[in-house]
């Protein structure tokens, strides 16, 4: 099985990150190792639509995003199937949000869209030109972890650390790092 860990987000807007920034520290702190199954990881920015030819490649897909929860605080974390999201969800945030949903639909109208979960943070601050995360969701990045190693280990994958890395410590150089960098 082919599996992908996807972060989704503009990094100059605060909080609108942490999903491009997550992968990112994931992919530096870790090392994953199945015996069959293979998983990548990819900062995806805020592409959607043009993601969905690399998106159809898999068979499951694990985003990584803000998400937009009704009556909820900001830094709540969220795990779940992206068929069965909780009722506070309301998929109305930012403009990558709405179009990362829609091309998800639209791949499953398509019966291309691979097995998909969603890891999201709701979010304190969208404010333009802000490199960095809010307090509350940067404290929300260990559950996060938590959540997704866990997961990850469900599906009989390994995960070693090899970096003490925070992430931190890679926001700086975010937009360098983003897809076909």
């Amino acid at each position: 099985m082919k599996i992908l860990l996807l972060g989704i987000g503009n990094v100059l807007y605060a909080d609108e990150g942490v999903g491009v920034h997550f992968v990112n520290y994931i992919s530096e702190k870790y090392q994953f190792s199945h015996h069959e199954h293979q998983l990548e990881l990819l900062d995806g920015g805020t592409l959607a639509q043009g993601l969905t030819p690399i998106l159809a490649r898999y068979d499951y897909l694990i985003v990584v995003d803000t998400v937009n929860a009704n009556d909820v605080e900001p830094g709540e974390v969220y795990f779940f199937d992206f068929d069965k999201a909780p009722p506070e969800i309301d998929w109305q945030g930012s403009a990558h949000e709405v179009e990362m949903l829609q091309t998800l639909c639209m791949m499953e109208m398509l019966g291309d869209r691979p097995k998909t979960f969603v890891l999201g943070v709701t979010p304190t601050v969208l404010e333009p030109m802000y490199l960095g995360l809010t307090e509350r969701v940067n404290a929300a990045v260990p559950v996060m972890e938590k959540v997704l190693l866990k997961h990850l280990d469900e599906l009989g994958f390994t995960a070693s650390q090899v970096s003490g890395i925070n992430i931190n410590q890679l926001i700086p150089d975010a937009y360098k790092r983003h897809l076909g960098s």
